[in-house]
């Protein structure tokens, strides 16, 4: 919401009689308050947060008056003025890398009308980045596969011979053991190796194997598997471990 004209000027009265002040005193006194100011915004940001907003237009205000006091002490010529212009540019330049790095946090904030009025307290309290997202595994549902597997997808019966499982279309999967398990919808199916040396994953959507020794599965998120080398290991998600295969394997080579 707009601020009202008396409301921008009660707002503004106080920097315009800080700026007269400043340049009403010799620029020796004016600049060490200036960076007295500068130096409480490096060293206590945080005891002092609600006051940053002033503390911030009190240095841009202040450097003018400042200047002017400058300009007066060398004369008012053309050389005190051109001096004044040259502390302006630095000056300034200074003060925006200080608000820069003070502001380094909350680059992400959205730009809007609302924002944009918003003081200090109210950007810090808001929301930053995504929103995080909890990642519940689904556990796997292992059964026998000699004991007659369904196919969840096409209910079509899944075949167990030695060592391996042969599906409909003639689709085998072998050098595994007894242990399997589908995904939620069907896209996965999974098997142990013989010995619990790791697991064969087959993806069905993608008619692709991944032979993962040394991994097992720890459940599925978004019909995805989650596997970990060991219990109690934090889950990694299946690109994270066949780039942890890839670099083992570069390792080894």
């Amino acid at each position: 919401m707009a601020r009202r004209p008396w409301q921008a000027w009660n707002l503004s009265w106080p920097m315009l009689a800080w700026t007269v002040l400043l340049a009403s005193l010799p620029w020796w006194l004016g600049l060490p308050l200036l960076l007295a100011l500068a130096a409480v915004l490096l060293v206590l940001p945080q005891r002092l947060i609600e006051h940053v907003p002033m503390i911030r237009r009190s240095l841009r205000w202040g450097l003018p008056g400042v200047l002017f006091g400058l300009q007066r002490a060398l004369g008012g010529d053309a050389f005190a003025w051109g001096a004044a212009l040259l502390g302006a540019l630095v000056g300034y330049t200074l003060l925006a890398g200080l608000e820069a790095w003070l502001d380094r946090g909350h680059g992400h904030v959205p730009v809007t009308s609302a924002s944009t009025s918003a003081e200090w307290p109210e950007l810090a309290l808001a929301s930053i980045g995504p929103t995080a997202d909890i990642i519940e595994l689904q556990l796997p549902a292992w059964q026998p596969g000699d004991a007659g597997l369904t196919d969840p997808c096409d209910g079509s019966s899944v075949c167990h011979q030695a060592g391996g499982y042969r599906f409909a279309g003639d689709r085998v999967i072998d050098g595994v053991g007894p242990h399997v398990a589908f995904s939620p919808a069907g896209r996965w199916f999974v098997a142990r190796m013989a010995h619990d040396r790791g697991v064969v994953l087959w993806d069905r959507e993608r008619d692709r194997q991944h032979h993962l020794e040394g991994w097992q599965l720890c459940g599925w998120y978004r019909e995805q598997p989650w596997l970990a080398r060991r219990d109690g290991e934090m889950p990694l998600a299946l690109s994270a471990v066949l780039g942890h295969d890839d670099e083992n394997r570069l390792s080894q080579g």
